[in-house]
This record gives C-alpha cells, sequence and structure tokens, in this order.
C-alpha cells in the first residue's frame, strides 16, 4: 500500500463512529420520512376513497306538502274579501 493510502486508511479509522453515527442519523431520517409520507398517502387514499363510496350513495329526500298553508291563506282570503 501507498503511504497516502495508509494515511487515509487510518483518517477513516479515527473517524469510523462518527461516520457510523451520522450513517444511523441519516438512516433514522429516512425511516421517518418514508413513514409520514406513506401515512399521508395512506390517509388521502382512505378518504378519497370515502368520498367516492358517500358520493355513489342515494340521497335521501324529503317531501313537503303545502296544501294546509295553502288551503289556509286561501281561507284567509275568502274570510278577508266578504
Amino acid at each position: 500500500m501507498s503511504q497516502a493510502k495508509v494515511d487515509q486508511y487510518k483518517k477513516d479509522k479515527m473517524n469510523r463512529k462518527k461516520n457510523m453515527q451520522k450513517d444511523k442519523m441519516k438512516r433514522a431520517f429516512r425511516r421517518i420520512a418514508v413513514g409520514v409520507v406513506s401515512l399521508a398517502l395512506v390517509g388521502w387514499l382512505g378518504y378519497s376513497v370515502y368520498n367516492v363510496y358517500d358520493s355513489n350513495k342515494p340521497q335521501q329526500t324529503a317531501e313537503i306538502d303545502y296544501s294546509a298553508i295553502t288551503n289556509y291563506q286561501q281561507s284567509l282570503v275568502t274570510t278577508d274579501g266578504e
């Protein structure tokens, strides 16, 4: 081995713990980031699927019978007109 290679090896050996710690931190950060992104993706996908399901359900309608009010108004008009 040349002297430069030996010096580089010694330098790398001295900083090995520090480099391994940096690598562990990078790996942990990467895992957390991937976890957060995948959780957001699953949440968004679930929300979208629920909205599609909910929009395809038949909507309930209510019918209002105004005949009683109309009859009452007509009776008021006929009694006022007399």
